[in-house]
């Protein structure tokens, strides 16, 4: 399994499920920067059309390309439903946000075989390695 810093510097697309249109929640600063440094951010909210100045999409399964990874934004009873979505796109790997763990969606993520970071944030894993995708 891969470390959450080797997961970032090996992602270029996340999709962001639960990202949110209100700039005062980490929902919305956290993948906002994440694409200030680089990385493209699909963002999944079944309310808005767009976020970032990217489409949004109601799913993962409504996503018509393959991501990297698969951040979390929803509360711990919604993880495992969230990894599932994830392993049925075949994304190979998942990233639970600070404060959201989920024994198991960590047990779904590892009997499928995919990279799972839970209760961590990227933008802190971001900085503390250093990692940019800008050119």
């Amino acid at each position: 399994m891969r470390s959450a810093q080797q997961i970032l510097a090996e992602s270029a697309v996340i999709a962001v499920v639960g990202a949110s249109r209100d700039p005062a929640k980490a929902a919305h600063r956290v993948p906002a920067q994440m694409q200030r440094y680089g990385w493209r951010i699909v963002p999944v909210n079944p309310t808005v059309e767009e976020l970032f100045g990217e489409r949004a999409y109601a799913s993962l399964a409504d996503i018509p390309h393959p991501v990297d990874l698969v951040n979390v934004f929803r509360p711990a009873r919604d993880a495992v439903e969230v990894v599932r979505d994830a392993v049925a796109i075949g994304a190979p790997a998942v990233w639970l946000q600070l404060g959201i763990v989920s024994p198991q969606a960590r047990r779904i993520a590892e009997e499928a075989g995919i990279d799972y970071v839970e209760d961590r944030c990227l933008i802190v894993e971001r900085a503390a390695a250093g990692l940019t995708r800008l050119g």
